[in-house]
């Protein structure tokens, strides 16, 4: 379950108009690289629902908010030509683990590229302060970007699978769903705080609860098929 930041806000806070504004220049200038290649709607839903899983895999290995919306963007591309060549084969490996890969190269892109700028500015590397996080782990057994993947990858179908219903029932049905099913409060704390009656909570849970469920099913049905 998601923790309680994910509470939804009345307000926008200064991290989420970051977010935001990256999310759309990065979208603005993929889409325009992508140029006119076809099904451009595809491409669009495969970017909302897979942004946030690159991004913060890239966060967490390390990389600055910049870098990381840089490989969000790097890899995306990178996907759209190979899929264009039909170089992706589901026989060799699942859709997981190559998108996996393929971000995982271009967060090694992004801190070659500092080192490399650093290294313009005549600073050394011998501080392992200076060097990615994944590169840090002595014991490859560790594995921790798999670990990481996996971990991110279930937060963000689910997130997605939020996503997806959010745009099929009203703004007060997914706020009192979210808050009562994923935030995990109390009827009568959801009924106190969003002014609604105990009918209402429990109608928006089945209701809600119905095509989010739908909706994750759907998505993890997308991962076996491409398994």
């Amino acid at each position: 379950m998601p923790d309680a930041s994910d509470t939804p806000r009345t307000e926008t806070s200064e991290e989420d108009q970051v977010l935001a504004s990256g999310f759309a220049a990065t979208r603005k200038s993929l889409i325009a690289r992508l140029g006119n290649w076809e099904d451009q709607q595809t491409w669009d839903e495969f970017y909302r629902t897979y942004w946030k899983l690159i991004y913060s895999v890239g966060l967490k290995s390390g990389l600055r908010s910049e870098e990381a919306f840089d490989v969000v963007q790097e890899t995306i591309l990178g996907i759209a030509k190979q899929s264009q060549k039909n170089l992706y084969d589901p026989e060799k490996g699942s859709f997981k683990s190559w998108l996996m890969n393929m971000t995982r190269w271009r967060i090694n892109d992004q801190f070659r590229k500092r080192k490399k700028d650093t290294a313009s500015n005549t600073y050394e590397f011998e501080d392992d302060r200076m060097t990615a996080k994944i590169d840090r782990i002595s014991d490859p057994k560790e594995q921790i970007l798999e670990r990481m993947w996996d971990t991110e990858w279930k937060k963000n179908l689910m997130t997605a699978a939020l996503e997806k219903v959010k745009n099929q029932v009203s703004p007060k049905q997914f706020q009192i769903f979210h808050c009562y099913v994923i935030q995990e409060w109390k009827a009568k704390k959801v009924q106190t705080e969003l002014d609604v009656s105990l009918a209402q909570v429990y109608l928006s849970k089945n209701r809600v609860g119905a095509i989010f469920k739908r909706e994750l099913k759907a998505l993890e049905a997308h991962e076996r098929e491409n398994s």
